[in-house]
């Protein structure tokens, strides 16, 4: 297991290092002076070369990318030009309502979608199967701005069930404020016992979170369903027959734990995916995330902000795919062997 997560940690700093490179080298790429960007048009020449000064942007390519990295190690993200905040904080804020929404939602697929694939598995080729396989193949290939707008419609707007927009009531700030301790709400008001955000946070979720999950369901549905029947042909799958056991015992007590791996593979994969994805769902509902600080980031042209949600999400999947990696290992023994 040891030789199994230094190899998986190594393969991991490679991809880190390589998306800090080209990070650094989209910011350069970027049409536009950076400079002017953060001094302002009527900047004066004076001003420009003290900016440049100050960011090292005078300095050779090699050079700014060395510093680049040194201050990436350290801590130091970059300034927004236009919050003229560190990036650093400004991510900290937006960052675990992204979380919030992927989160909920992923937990919701895989809570969904296991259960549905083992189902379909079941009962390959049958009517319960055929059911299944067109419901997933639909959830993966409707757009999701459309799915995002129609629940809008018809649940908030028509049937007036849950909340159209927004992480919370906004009202609840002046009489239930809440106190913030990781900056994501479901979890500082269960810390703090504020009930009334708990509550409206819970409503305001619901949409944004079927919307955000409704990829990744279909997609880990089908791929439970094709791995449990991969793995009830196997020959240890005919032996737990000949004993006596049904179907659905070989395919819940033997097959479901070996078939986890690849499942866990594709978790990873939509997890990543869906924080990107969710920029268009963040949008919709007007929920505080990456997606809407990446929008107002592009729209402004602020390449540090915009580098930073990039490294951050690149982070955010490489750190998810070595989970997944080392929760494999621990699944199947067999993957420790590769």
């Amino acid at each position: 297991m040891a030789r199994h997560l230094a190899r998986r940690l190594g393969q991991a700093l490679l991809v880190v290092a390589g998306v800090v490179v080209l990070t650094f080298t989209v910011m350069r790429l970027v049409p536009g002076d950076p400079a002017v960007a953060y001094a302002g048009p009527k900047a004066t020449p004076e001003q420009l070369a003290e900016v440049r000064e100050r960011f090292g942007l005078d300095e050779p390519l090699p050079a700014q990318l060395v510093a680049y990295v040194r201050d990436l190690l350290t801590g130091d993200w970059g300034t927004s030009l236009r919050t003229r905040q560190p990036v650093r904080d400004d991510l900290y804020l937006a960052f675990p309502a992204s979380l919030e929404l992927v989160g909920a939602a992923l937990a919701l697929a895989i809570v969904v979608g296991v259960p549905v694939g083992v189902l379909a598995a079941r009962h390959n080729r049958r009517l319960p199967d055929l059911g299944v396989r067109f419901t997933s193949m639909l959830a993966v290939s409707v757009p999701v701005f459309w799915l995002a707008l129609t629940l809008q419609l018809v649940f908030a707007s028509k049937l007036g069930w849950f909340p159209i927009a927004g992480e919370y009531d906004s009202s609840l700030d002046t009489t239930s404020p809440l106190t913030l301790w990781t900056n994501i709400t479901i979890v500082d008001a269960l810390i703090t016992g504020n009930w009334p955000i708990l509550t409206s946070t819970l409503q305001h979720l619901v949409l944004p979170a079927l919307v955000v999950a409704a990829y990744p369901t279909g997609v880990i549905a089908q791929m439970t369903r094709a791995a449990l029947i991969e793995e009830s042909g196997q020959d240890h799958a005919r032996m737990e027959r000949a004993l006596g056991f049904g179907e659905t015992a070989v395919l819940t007590r033997f097959a479901l734990r070996p078939s986890l791996a690849p499942v866990l593979s594709i978790v990873a994969l939509v997890f990543a995916y869906s924080i990107v994805n969710g920029f268009l769902v963040e949008a919709v509902f007007n929920w505080p995330g990456l997606g809407r600080y990446a929008a107002e980031s592009i729209k402004a042209r602020d390449t540090p902000a915009i580098a930073g949600v990039t490294l951050l999400v690149a982070l955010v999947y490489t750190l998810a795919n070595l989970v997944v990696d080392l929760l494999q290992g621990v699944v199947d023994p067999r993957v420790r062997a590769r």
